[in-house]
């Protein structure tokens, strides 16, 4: 396959060195020449994918259970309205 190799080096904005050119041209060469190898493969047979592991849920399901949160924090609180910290006023009414 035929490529040139200044237009790559422009379109991704590379300033290539002559030595690097000459790197990347053989790079590519090899690249491209694996998949044109890759294309002579039978996958006629192979279901399509989007993943190569299979993806499943791994969530568990959700379960309610009672909770106790608010009564160990309130617990440790100095002053407790109800269930409510109680804290002292810090704003005042002008």
């Amino acid at each position: 396959m035929a490529f040139d190799i200044e237009k790559i080096a422009e379109l991704a904005r590379l300033n290539l060195k002559p030595e690097e050119k000459k790197k990347l041209e053989k790079d590519l060469e090899s690249i491209l020449a694996y998949v044109e190898k890759l294309k002579t493969l039978d996958t006629s047979q192979v279901e399509p994918t989007s993943h190569v592991l299979n993806i499943e849920n791994v969530f568990r399901k959700d379960e309610v259970k009672p909770a106790q949160v608010r009564d160990e924090a309130l617990k440790h609180a100095p002053l407790v309205d109800g269930k409510f910290f109680k804290v002292p006023k810090v704003v005042e009414k002008e």
